[in-house]
């Protein structure tokens, strides 16, 4: 079994025909929350992935392996809620209105600008339904938002940060900030 201990967040810096001619490895979120998990790549490799507590791989990041081989990750189809406003009585704000119940839930969401994403979840699938929203199961890649702080050390779905120049350590946050947000 060959090892991972190293993720390149999106193949960020790899040359695009390096990453094409990777081989690949299938996984769902389930798996791609987990920092230590085994897997077969598209070659019938055995692989062990050993990263760093807390690290979430995402499709499109890249695996390297001891012997310095790359292996693209894919987000692999899964059964997934897929949330709508409602066609006939709905408005583009119900969207909102639902990623901001589901968000006080702390589930993991995936947010696209016509639909949301969440694991089967009954009890979530009635109170959205309750709420005008058109829910309905579907098999797809499940990529669910990673938060302002994502593993990754940046936005999710971004690769540059805001800080606009701000320094740490003048830009305290907590009891003694002095500033408005």
């Amino acid at each position: 079994m060959l090892t991972c201990s190293k993720l390149i967040a999106g193949g960020q810096g790899l040359a695009a025909a390096l990453v094409k001619r990777a081989a690949t490895v299938e996984l769902d979120w389930d798996v791609r929350q987990k920092s230590r998990f085994d897997a077969t790549d598209s070659t019938g490799r055995a692989i062990g992935v050993f990263l760093s507590r807390g690290t979430l791989v995402r499709g499109g990041d890249v695996l390297v392996l001891e012997d310095g081989s790359l292996v693209r990750v894919q987000a692999a189809p899964q059964e997934v809620l897929r949330i709508t406003a409602c066609a006939q009585h709905g408005s583009p704000f119900d969207l909102t209105r639902a990623a901001y119940h589901l968000g006080n839930r702390h589930v993991p969401i995936e947010l696209q600008p016509d639909h949301l994403k969440i694991e089967p979840d009954h009890v979530l699938a009635d109170m959205l339904r309750a709420m005008h929203m058109t829910v309905v199961t579907v098999h797809e890649a499940f990529e669910p938002e990673g938060g302002a702080y994502s593993s990754h050390g940046h936005v999710q779905g971004h690769g540059h940060s805001h800080d606009h120049g701000h320094s740490q350590e003048h830009h305290a946050h907590g009891p003694n900030c002095k500033h408005d947000h």
